[in-house]
């Protein structure tokens, strides 16, 4: 499972109860904390976006970086953004 668990006592209806059957069934998970687990990794990032890991943030970090040392703060004009976004 994964890090930070948090218990929760829930009741569900019984629409809610054959939704959770079904995805237990059909990604062959064992129970129906696992169901509700993968129900949000499915349709979450619609309601609340994901936190990007640290790994892919130093990356970002790194290439804005590179990109400065490269251009050395060097702004563009307007014309020259309409040219790149082709406007």
């Amino acid at each position: 499972m994964r890090d930070n668990n948090v218990s929760a006592r829930v009741e569900l209806d019984s629409y809610a109860n054959k939704v959770l059957a079904v995805l237990k069934a059909k990604y062959g998970l064992t129970n129906k904390s696992e169901a509700i687990n993968k129900f949000a990794e499915i349709y979450g990032e619609e309601i609340v976006e994901k936190d990007a890991k640290e790994k892919y943030v130093k990356k970002i970090i790194g290439i804005a970086n590179k990109h400065l040392k490269r251009y050395n703060g060097k702004k563009m004009s307007v014309d020259e953004l309409d040219a790149l976004c082709e406007v």
